[in-house]
């Protein structure tokens, strides 16, 4: 295990965890709430960066386990592998990244007997915090960890990330404190016919949720369109008027 005061002033930015929220954790009747998680591609490389250089120098220390400067992360971003790993996002109705998790997958997984093991990172904004986005993200990102025959979901955390510790340890999973750094990790069921219909249906939810607030956002900025030009329409016709 690296410990931040060993690594170089140029280390990249590896998937660590976030706090997800605030101390406080979220009601239950937030924390099952369904939150539609939308997969990320390489075309949203973008807003990735964004997403994590609107980060400020504390995030950013609980996320990567330093506090990466916009250069490093730029690097992790161009670095990330999609055909490899899978990366979510959740979006508000601006259609703004709030909440970001990457799972980094093991190395030809299915082709190993013990499936491998996954690694789990998540950052999320601030006014974002204290509705279980973390949480939730977790939870999505082991139904598709156990749906690729991974075994294990594995999270890095700084020791003073109370609350990324939180939630793992709900998950079920066993922590293991090293100094300023702490290890959780959690045995994963094996993939079921449901598990794969979960993550279909979730899926394609989410993606209908995008779509629909992206056909609200458009017609928003139709709208004010609109009202501009009405509104120019009256200037003229009371100017010539006079």
């Amino acid at each position: 295990m690296t410990f931040p005061q060993d690594r170089p002033a140029n280390a990249e930015p590896t998937p660590g965890p976030q706090d997800s929220g605030t101390p406080n954790a979220a009601p239950s009747s937030t924390r099952w709430a369904w939150v539609p998680t939308r997969s990320l591609g390489a075309r949203h490389r973008d807003r990735i960066m964004a997403h994590l250089v609107g980060l400020d120098e504390a995030d950013r220390y609980l996320r990567f386990g330093y506090p990466a400067t916009d250069a490093q992360i730029a690097k992790y971003v161009d670095m990330l592998d999609f055909d490899r790993d899978e990366v979510f996002g959740i979006f508000n109705r601006r259609l703004e990244l709030i909440a970001l998790a990457h799972l980094a997958m093991p190395d030809s997984a299915s082709n190993r007997a013990d499936g491998g093991v996954a690694e789990f990172g998540v950052s999320v904004v601030r006014k974002a915090r204290g509705r279980g986005f973390g949480a939730r993200l977790f939870e999505h990102a082991m139904l598709h960890a156990r749906n690729r025959g991974v075994q294990t979901l594995t999270i890095h955390a700084l020791s003073e990330n109370a609350a990324m510790l939180r939630i793992a340890r709900n998950a079920g999973a066993t922590i293991e404190r090293a100094g300023p750094e702490s290890e959780a990790w959690v045995r994963l069921p094996p993939d079921t016919l449901a598990s794969h219909v979960e993550q279909i249906m979730g899926d394609q939810a989410a993606e209908v949720d995008y779509h629909l607030k992206l056909h609200a956002s458009h017609m928003g900025r139709l709208l004010d369109i609109i009202s501009e030009v009405k509104a120019n329409i009256s200037k003229s016709a009371h100017i010539a008027g006079e």
